[in-house]
């Protein structure tokens, strides 16, 4: 047996290769959907992708089970639990095995066995694996996909945060309860493979160890503590992270079926001369570092360098609109940033504009300013300025600068619609990069905008400490 790990740091995404070597034939566990490492590892062991299994309907990334049925001819072994609404709705031209608790199936000797572990989603199943060829009559791991992970385990309220479903987060925690009883019943020695890390907005406190043991978990694991229900409940709906929007987008998308993406993602250059005539309707999305675009950028652009794409394009993008990439070139990084969106579902981007070439025609006119926390304490002290902290709830719950008002970064948007305040905006995050993508924001509002440099951070080592006053009010010191 061959097992091989994959990981997406962009997206903290965990997924497996697992090959019968003796029939030379191979099953991907929970695939994201760029397929080509996956095919390049099978080739690179003489073995051939010939399944797929998932363990639900992923919420936070685009699956590329399809794109695996599609690329190579590979039989998708996915769930049919859980409510008519979260059925797969793509799966008849495919060769494919629904799934239920108990049922088996092989690659190879290779023998998977479906633990129905719903709570995550109501679909969710973890598999067991058993290498039958090696001569084992018992499991020696699970893929526990989004239920149990490292360190944590996943959480029930996705449907209700991101889609909406009112109700579902607290059936979904005694469901998880029940799973966490069946997952208790299993041998200690038994590997857990999870298909997410640290990072993800998929549970809290996520351990970025790539995998554990049952045995391991039931001791630390701290949502597998509990005996009591209604205090596991209570627990695990507590203190969830923010549940990015565009996870509605991802179900939905999973359930009907990606776009395919085939082998050739490139997307063209456009020439300068072509920026007039955009569709208007279009986002401007520069991934200019935040340096760059604060000194000269596209009016009505947003800003998301790169290596933010992953965090905050889902939450900012407007799905129903494409958008054009404004690019130093249109070289690795650019292509990297592409295959990003579409990891996330974002595929219609209509072209890349290069940034020295719109700079030199004199198309990147907008600015905007970054003062200090010396400079802008007077201001803010004085309500000369509006504050808005774009930090996490948890964040702005450990501490925050006394007369800021709480804008979460992923949904400003939203908040400056009914903002009704009209004093100047001064943005600010816990040390300047998440404030600059929301100087974008506030910018592409129509809105004057000021960047607080360096942040929470930066206004503590000023001397601003915000403290508590006796009566629970802060005041600085």
């Amino acid at each position: 047996m061959l097992l091989k790990y994959f990981y997406d740091q962009t997206l903290a995404h965990a997924s497996y290769l697992v090959g019968c070597q003796r029939s030379g034939t191979a099953v991907v566990v929970d695939p994201g959907r760029v397929v080509e490492p996956y095919l390049q590892v099978a080739a690179e062991n003489g073995l051939k992708v010939v399944g797929v299994a998932e363990t639900h309907i992923h919420a936070d990334y685009v699956s590329g089970a399809r794109e695996l049925a599609a690329r190579v001819g590979a039989k998708l072994y996915v769930s049919d639990e859980g409510p008519a609404e979260w059925k797969y709705q793509y799966l008849s031209p495919y060769d494919h095995q629904l799934l239920h608790d108990g049922d088996e199936f092989t690659v190879g000797n290779l023998k998977f066995t479906v633990m129905h572990t719903p709570g995550h989603t109501p679909e969710s199943i973890s598999f067991l694996l058993t290498d039958v060829g090696g001569g084992a009559t018992e499991p020696m791991g699970i893929f526990t996909g989004d239920f149990v992970f490292v360190g944590s385990i996943g959480r029930p309220d996705l449907l209700e945060e991101a889609a909406g479903i009112f109700g579902s987060a607290k059936v979904g925690a005694h469901d998880l309860f029940a799973s966490v009883k069946k997952f208790r019943d299993l041998p200690d020695y038994l590997q857990v493979w999870p298909a997410h890390g640290a990072g993800s907005a998929c549970g809290k406190g996520l351990g970025a160890i790539p995998s554990s043991t049952v045995g391991y978990e039931k001791r630390f694991n701290p949502a597998l503590q509990f005996s009591d229900e209604s205090e596991f409940v209570d627990y695990i709906l507590a203190d969830q992270p923010e549940a990015p929007k565009y996870f509605a987008v991802m179900k939905r998308v999973n359930k009907v079926g990606p776009e395919l993406l085939g082998t050739d993602t490139s997307v063209g250059r456009l020439d300068a001369g072509q920026f007039s005539d955009r569709d208007s309707s279009a986002t401007l999305l520069d991934l200019s570092d935040k340096n760059s675009f604060r000194g000269a950028h596209a009016r009505g652009s947003l800003n998301i360098p790169t290596s933010g794409l992953a965090a905050w394009a889902g939450w900012i993008l407007d799905y129903n609109r494409p958008a054009y990439l404004i690019a130093n070139d249109t070289g690795q990084e650019t292509m990297t940033a592409i295959q990003t969106l579409h990891k996330i579902g974002f595929d219609r981007v209509l072209g890349v504009f290069i940034r020295s070439d719109l700079e030199r025609v004199g198309h990147l006119k907008s600015s905007y300013v970054q003062m200090s926390a010396e400079e802008l304490q007077p201001q803010i002290q004085a309500g000369q300025v509006l504050l808005l902290d774009v930090r996490s709830h948890e964040e702005w719950k450990a501490g925050h600068i006394p007369q800021a008002k709480h804008a979460f970064l992923g949904k400003l948007s939203q908040s400056l619609q009914t903002l009704t305040d009209q004093r100047p905006i001064v943005v600010q995050c816990q040390a300047g990069t998440r404030s600059a993508i929301a100087a974008s924001i506030v910018l592409a509002s129509g809105r004057e905008v000021i960047d607080l440099a360096g942040g929470y951070v930066a206004w503590q080592q000023a001397g601003f400490v915000p403290d508590l006053a006796p009566n629970g009010s802060c005041r600085l010191r």
